[in-house]
């Protein structure tokens, strides 16, 4: 078997806080390859973000990794010296944040912006890093790009400044994107136009995805692989068409039964009941126990390990039993 573009194994994350260490990734493990899509998709707070952000080397001072390992083309990353490892990073990943406006510099031109990765880091002429800048715009569907160039970031929409964050992003032609939550600050047409510009990009740069948003609809939409997380961990991974079909945790199942259903009218939509988990205290069984309507003893002081249910992982004791109590969830806002 090739080895994977990136391949994290049991990853742990902590983090200092003011009520005291919370573990945030609780052993996550994650393979992608060269064109693959992948999703990662949870509540706020369940540590999508912290998971590229351990990946990338760029935890907040009060983070760390405190064990795992996270293997790129290869190599482990965790070994190497901080330069090695934000070389190989910058050579191998880009990354797309939320908020364009935030991750541009608001005194730059965008257009040297999108040129400063070919010009610093790979070492091009000015010239030749500002066409490929140009290049890069009209690639990512930016018209009239050599007079849009000369812009500031205030300058353009909203639509427009995310695209300029793509051109960036794959400025240093990388082979994997990671993209946080890059359409949620966007109007439904301009995620729409964005979301069809990465997956035309996938195909023609055969370039990978890691997709993280809390919308499940975005995923349907672009990935092939979906990694379902709760309370730092992936609770359900497989892939998307048959996870959304025939979901094994209760988790995804009541994710999806909260979405809504354009085909059906309901009156309510399914509300998860509950708050997610302390990651402060011990979590002496399920995590998602307390919100679960599935939930046995066996749930409430046991933690379920990811294993093989059909052709998807799935951490729940009742992955194959579940749906049988079903009945216990008011029938507004079904999905199935």
């Amino acid at each position: 078997m090739s080895t994977p573009l990136l391949a994290v194994k049991d990853l742990h994350v902590e983090i200092d806080t003011s009520r005291g260490l919370l573990k945030a990734i609780r052993g996550i493990s994650l393979e992608v390859d060269a064109g693959d899509s992948v999703g990662i998709v949870g509540e706020s707070g369940s540590g999508k973000s912290i998971t590229l952000k351990a990946i990338l080397d760029l935890l907040p001072k009060n983070a760390r990794v405190t064990s795992g390992e996270i293997y790129l083309q290869g190599k482990n990353v965790r070994n190497l010296s901080s330069q090695q490892r934000r070389e190989l990073l910058s050579e191998t990943i880009g990354i797309v944040f939320q908020d364009a406006i935030a991750a541009l510099n608001p005194v730059m031109r965008v257009g040297d912006q999108i040129a400063e990765i070919p010009y610093r880091r790979l070492g091009w002429s000015k010239s030749k890093s500002h066409d490929r800048a140009i290049e890069l715009m009209e690639l990512v569907g930016i018209s009239e790009a050599e007079k849009r160039s000369t812009v500031y970031p205030h300058q353009l929409s909203g639509g427009l400044r995310q695209r300029v964050a793509i051109a960036i992003a794959l400025s240093g032609s990388p082979q994997l994107i990671f993209c946080d939550e890059p359409t949620t600050a966007l109007d439904v047409t301009i995620q729409a136009q964005v979301l069809r510009l990465l997956m035309d990009l996938r195909m023609k740069e055969k370039t990978g995805l890691v997709f993280v948003t809390h919308d499940l609809a975005v995923v349907n939409e672009i990935c092939e692989k979906i990694n379902v997380m709760y309370a730092g961990r992936f609770v359900e991974t497989g892939p998307v068409q048959s996870t959304f079909q025939n979901p094994t945790h209760p988790y995804t199942y009541s994710l999806l039964k909260s979405a809504p259903d354009i085909d059906h009218h309901i009156e309510r939509l399914f509300s998860i009941p509950g708050e997610a988990a302390d990651l402060t205290k011990e979590i002496a069984g399920c995590p998602f126990a307390p919100r679960c309507f599935a939930a046995t003893d066996t749930c409430r002081t046991s933690e379920p390990e990811l294993v093989a249910k059909g052709l998807s992982l799935s951490a729940c004791h009742h992955a194959s039993t579940y749906l049988e109590k079903v009945v216990a969830i008011p029938s507004e806002g079904g999905r199935r």
